[in-house]
């Protein structure tokens, strides 16, 4: 919570002592109010999800001052089977903010529509969640040991508009050198974006026991037609009995999408760009309020454009327009593409200034967004309502002095003339001559001082870090992996000091993702068998936007028996 003070407060000495001490009581407890309150958030990594199979539900707080989470509501529709806690670090082109994170690892007990209660941290608490808790397959496709499921969400579907295709791989076995090939796409061109984190989570099938790796793609087709999705291939080396097997394939069912062009426009938007989502709003605010504007003062009116199911650039410029009497001026808009349990959410944000320049009340007409529910299958319109720009005149002119007859000025006195003397110059010298003598002053001081060595300042944490991220960038950019490991090594013993990582690998276990696979990449590249390679672009890439984990870790209940047999 940001507080904004305005104002000195002066004390005089004829104040009481009384009077001062209930004032302090007052800033303390404001003081104890703003630091209490935290911003709570919760989210699950799936939010459908099969009986019997675990999800993660994360719980986070800005700040550590509102004490533990109370998730008692919990234990109702949900077996808590682990319990982790940590503190997350996030370092953006240097800027450093930390918040803390509870993980709890959850198996519902029910299968249907289920609300996660809110999670209580002191006053203040999250807002619930709902999930699809769905029975299990009684099928196992494949091998019964490891098998790969493929779904896409939509098997008929529009021109640009989204597509998830879900990949899973089941393993209740223990595995050596796998790799997930990524799909590939036959007939109409394609854009596929990644709409989640790869995730891997627990599920029992069967009364067996496996390991799920889940993958989740937003598919764009681009143009209308037949879209082939081959099936997906993943390969693996498979530990039994103590003996490793030789590379073994594992496929799923390949799929085809029937691609539609672009239907008619309505009639009242003939012109219509063309927007297909799950779901679109727009919504505004102002930077003051527009009842009452001074003719000649700024607004600034933000709009805001959010689409569920479609890329940021597809969403059109809204182009507002202006009534007579006001003046419009845009500025640069802002794109974001934000990945959730619906596919990518695209928002698009447009700023302008308005300025009214004639008083009275200027109409801004309703602003309308036509797009295309997926779903519905159907036309609809987003809109703003108008608003009414109340624009007040300016403080009127002084008068003209009243016009003199002609016969009057004949017997008008000659004005006497005056000779004012500018005082300007006169100020300009005097401030050259004080600014002259306290130079002289100066040096005279600085002469008769002794000047000794300057104590260098130490460098604050945070730059410390923003350097050396910045060296181990340049170094992987440069295909230099050498100093990428002893600049980043250098960089974790700032973050861990008691406890840093002693190589690249632990350091790797400490990172989000994608930091964590590049990592993993450049540990194979260097010390793995055979002619591997590391990609310094995405290395470098990965390093300008990452988490890091301070976690303990605890067990809750009774647990499950072990999830990978011979391992």
């Amino acid at each position: 919570m940001v507080v904004e003070r305005s104002g000195v407060a002066v004390f005089e000495p004829r104040l009481t002592g009384r009077f001062v001490a209930k004032f302090g009581v007052v800033l303390a407890l404001l003081a104890m109010s703003v630091l209490s309150h935290a911003e709570i958030t919760a989210s699950v990594d799936r939010a459908d999800i099969e009986l019997n199979e675990t999800f993660t539900l994360k719980v986070t707080v800005d700040n550590g001052q509102g004490g533990e989470p109370d998730a008692a509501a919990l234990n109702k529709d949900f077996d808590v089977l682990q319990l982790s806690q940590g503190s997350s670090t996030m370092i953006v082109n240097g800027d450093i903010s930390r918040s803390f994170t509870w993980s709890y690892t959850l198996m519902p007990k029910v299968a249907g529509q289920v609300e996660i209660p809110p999670i209580k941290i002191g006053n203040e608490q999250s807002e619930p969640v709902l999930i699809t808790v769905a029975k299990p397959s009684t099928a196992l496709p494949g091998e019964s040991d490891i098998f790969v499921t493929a779904e896409a969400d939509y098997t008929d579907t529009y021109v640009q508009a989204q597509v998830l295709y879900t990949i899973k791989v089941y393993r209740s076995v223990t595995t050596r050198q796998p790799r997930l090939w990524e799909p590939t796409f036959e007939g109409v061109e394609v854009l596929a974006e990644a709409a989640a984190e790869e995730r891997s989570y627990d599920s029992m099938l069967n009364g067996k026991a496996y390991n799920v790796v889940e993958r989740v793609y937003a598919l764009f087709p681009q143009e209308s037609g037949t879209l082939t999705i081959a099936p997906v291939r993943f390969e693996a080396r498979v530990l039994r009995a103590g003996r490793i097997t030789g590379r073994k394939l594992f496929v799923s069912e390949g799929h085809v999408i029937n691609v539609q062009p672009i239907p008619p426009r309505p009639p009242e938007f003939p012109n219509a760009a063309w927007l297909p989502a799950k779901s679109v709003n727009i919504t505004e605010s102002w930077s003051r309020d527009f009842d009452s504007l001074p003719a000649g003062e700024p607004v600034t009116r933000r709009i805001n454009v959010s689409a569920l199911g479609q890329l940021s650039t597809q969403i059109p410029v809204l182009d507002p327009v202006a009534p007579d009497g006001v003046k419009m001026y845009p500025d640069k808009p802002e794109l974001a593409d934000q990945a959730e349990a619906g596919g990518i959410r695209a928002t698009r944000k447009e700023q302008y200034a308005l300025i009214g320049v004639t008083p009275g009340e200027h109409q801004l007409p309703e602003v309308k967004l036509p797009w295309w529910n997926v779903d519905a299958r159907e036309w609809q319109v987003a809109k703003l309502p108008a608003r009414a720009l109340k624009v007040e005149g300016v403080v009127a002119a002084m008068a003209p002095p009243p016009s003199v007859e002609p016969e009057s000025i004949s017997s008008a006195i000659p004005p006497e003339i005056v000779t004012v003397e500018s005082s300007l110059w006169r100020n300009v010298s005097i401030g050259l001559a004080v600014a002259w003598l306290l130079t002289l002053i100066s040096w005279w001081w600085s002469r008769r001082t002794p000047v000794g060595p300057a104590t260098p300042e130490e460098v604050p944490f945070h730059r410390q870090q923003a350097r050396l991220l910045r060296k181990a960038r340049k170094a992987a950019l440069d295909g230099d992996a050498a100093t990428v490991k002893s600049e980043l090594l250098a960089w974790s013993r700032l973050e861990w000091p008691d406890d840093a990582p002693r190589n690249i690998g632990v350091l790797a276990q400490r990172v989000s993702e994608p930091l964590t696979t590049e990592l993993q990449r450049l540990v194979s590249a260097s010390y793995a068998a055979g002619d591997m390679s590391w990609d310094g672009e995405a290395l470098a890439k990965s390093l300008r936007s990452f988490a890091t984990r301070h976690d303990t870790v605890s067990e809750a209940g009774d647990g499950l028996p072990p999830l990978m047999p011979g391992a």
